[in-house]
């Protein structure tokens, strides 16, 4: 298996950071980007989400690059992919200020090319589109275009996505399985490495409305030391460098390899935060639960 320029600097870490958490913790840490923020929900992502995005991204500022290919099916122009994810309908028509451009291919040959990366060179914020990870993974793994994804956390914009576009931030990729195309598969060989903005995680998402809840119990089983995040749908996390932040509404599952109260996952709501090397969650007061 080739995992090409960046992918195989994110496979490095895991390896380098291994060494050093078997030591002091027996265990492998996870760790977000050092610059810049990641956004991951849960998928049917609501407004408030893409304000955060926004806000997140510079504001008044901010420049935004779509990323669709999880929901793209089919030959597509341009222009009606701009129209669907940047025009007056989609999301982002709620921030005038801030220029939307889409951009998408699926053939790895224009993503590795400097005309195609343009608009990345400038965004100061991504979003991928819900449907099918896979889609993104075989577009874009082992390109110049992945290594633009990275500049842009490298100066200090963020990185965000609902439902596939979540899963596909993790270094490990679950529900990948293109052939067939069923993501009840939980760990697909070929297609089990997503992009690695955090490294020695997954995240899967819609856990409460399609009652994913134990799905991840064969995939920590695999492999013990991963960390682990099921999303509530339309619930979101932040990720700088070691810090996961609940913003909510609803709670994230969180697959640590421990046992708790006989179970292999605990839940954090809003306001909570886990630090990801030392894998201590700080919780807040929840009024009413």
């Amino acid at each position: 298996m080739s995992f090409g320029w960046m992918s195989g600097m994110v496979r490095l870490s895991f390896v380098c950071s291994g060494l050093m958490a078997s030591a002091a913790l027996g265990q492998v840490p996870s760790h977000g980007p050092a610059k810049g923020s990641l956004l991951v929900t849960g998928g049917a992502t609501e407004a408030r989400d893409y304000q955060r995005l926004v806000e997140m991204a510079g504001g008044a500022k901010a420049k935004i690059v779509v990323i669709p290919n999880a929901s793209v099916t089919k030959p597509t122009e341009q222009a009606v992919l701009q129209e669907e994810y940047c025009g007056a309908k989609s999301p982002f028509a709620a921030f005038p200020g801030a220029p939307c451009t889409v951009l998408y291919t699926n053939d790895k040959a224009v993503a590795n090319t400097a005309a195609f990366v343009a608009p990345l060179k400038t965004a100061t914020g991504v979003w991928f589109v819900g449907g099918r990870h896979w889609r993104i993974a075989d577009a874009y793994l082992d390109t110049l275009t992945l290594k633009e994804f990275f500049g842009v956390l490298e100066r200090g914009g963020v990185v965000g996505g609902g439902s596939a576009g979540a899963t596909i931030q993790g270094s490990y990729m679950v529900r990948g399985s293109a052939v067939p195309d069923d993501n009840t598969i939980m760990m697909a060989p070929g297609h089990e490495i997503g992009f690695g903005f955090m490294t020695n995680v997954t995240f899967d998402q819609h856990v409460d409305v399609r009652h994913r809840e134990n799905d991840m119990a064969v995939v920590i089983k695999a492999h013990p030391d991963l960390l682990c995040f099921g999303l509530d749908q339309a619930t979101s996390i932040t990720v700088h460098g070691d810090t996961v932040t609940v913003n909510g509404p609803k709670r994230v599952a969180v697959w640590d390899g421990k046992d708790h109260d006989g179970k292999g996952y605990y839940h954090l709501r809003t306001g909570d935060k886990l630090n990801t090397v030392t894998r201590v969650a700080t919780v807040v007061a929840h009024p009413g639960e």
